[in-house]
């Protein structure tokens, strides 16, 4: 089962590595790791996807927890969480095609970034469901290349009345 802990770590150099080691030391597999700044200069948020069991995941929490430059731990089991992935794919698109290549990326929502004679580059974001959906979509294409940026998330803030 798919976890998403939310870790608030002090800004400074080593601490992806400190805390991407300590992932390695116990042997957790981490399935995507993002890294951005805060509204905090001194703060960066690490979004973590781990697979396991509850047991690993609480292994995790606990250990990620003990690190000195990790100020919290959150995990988002449970919770009303919005979660979104970014995507650069890179299709294959000869001019016979385009229209139809143009029509999937429309459906998807997807944005054209770059474009050139046999390709089109696009820009995708969204649940994880709906880039992998996509990537489905493009195969019978050509795919030439894919960036993706893994999951970012947050927990859905209460609506004020």
């Amino acid at each position: 089962m798919k976890h998403i802990i939310s870790a608030l770590v002090e800004n400074k150099p080593g601490v992806l590595a400190h805390v991407s080691g300590m992932f390695a030391a116990r042997a957790f597999n981490i399935d995507s790791l993002v890294v951005g700044r805060t509204e905090d200069v001194n703060m960066s948020r690490m979004t973590i996807v781990v697979n396991g069991d509850d047991r690993i995941l609480e292994q995790v929490r606990k250990q990620l927890a003990k690190l000195v430059p990790v100020v919290k731990v959150q995990d988002f089991a449970g919770e009303p969480v919005v979660a979104r992935d970014l995507m650069l794919i890179s299709i294959s698109a000869p001019p016979g095609k385009r229209p139809e290549i143009l029509a999937l990326i429309e459906m998807f929502t997807g944005k054209v970034v770059d474009i050139g004679q046999k390709f089109v580059m696009v820009e995708i974001s969204g649940p994880e469901e709906k880039i992998e959906a996509f990537i489905e979509v493009c195969k019978p294409y050509g795919i030439k290349s894919v960036a993706r940026t893994g999951t970012i998330a947050m927990i859905r803030q209460e609506k004020e009345a």
